[in-house]
This record gives structure tokens, sequence and C-alpha cells, in this order.
């Protein structure tokens, strides 16, 4: 039988990754626009995530949405209006509610 390490601080077990839940919901306000780019396209712009956090999003959304995307200087980019769709993925993702705003 594996035994699993116990957080100190929370009594739990690591694998139950706690403090990733946690961040999502207590995370900076995320904010969903849309902007135009080249040729009077379209782009969705998600900002408020970092680091590897926003790697695994956009990978999820560009996933979800089935549309093209980026992910560079602390934004994502998506290309087509994607504001509501993007929100209702956030929010299945764990983020809060009152933590996302679509402007």
């Amino acid at each position: 039988m594996v035994e699993s390490e116990i957080d100190p601080i929370t009594g739990l077990p690591k694998e139950l990754n706690v403090y990733e839940v946690l961040e999502r919901e207590t995370a900076t306000k995320i904010k969903i626009y849309t902007k135009k780019s080249k040729f009077n396209k379209l782009v969705t712009v998600v900002e408020g995530l970092s680091g590897e956090e926003l790697k695994k999003v956009a990978k999820e959304l560009k996933n979800r949405l089935s549309c093209g995307g980026t992910d560079k200087n602390g934004v994502i980019e998506l290309q087509g209006d994607h504001k509501e769709a993007a929100k209702k993925i956030l929010l299945a993702l764990g983020y809060h509610e009152s933590n996302i705003d679509v402007l």
C-alpha cells in the first residue's frame, strides 16, 4: 500500500491539489473582451491568468472552442468572438463567476 504525503497546513493528502483549487477561486480578476485585429477580424482576449495556468487554460479554450489562438505576454488570444463561451468554459474549469468580467 502506497502512503500518500499529508500537507502540514491543511492536513489533507497532497494529491487533492487543494492549493490549485483555492488559487482558482481567489484568482485575480479575469477580463474577457473582443478586439479587431488585421483585416477587421475579431479576436477574443482573456487577461488575468499567469504562468503555467495560462498555458493550460489556453489549450483547453482552443480545444473546446475549436479555434486557433495563442498565449503570450500574459494574455490569451482566440480567433473569433467567443466571449460568452469562454466564460462558460472558465466556470467549468473551477473559476468563480465573480472573478470573471465579460466586457
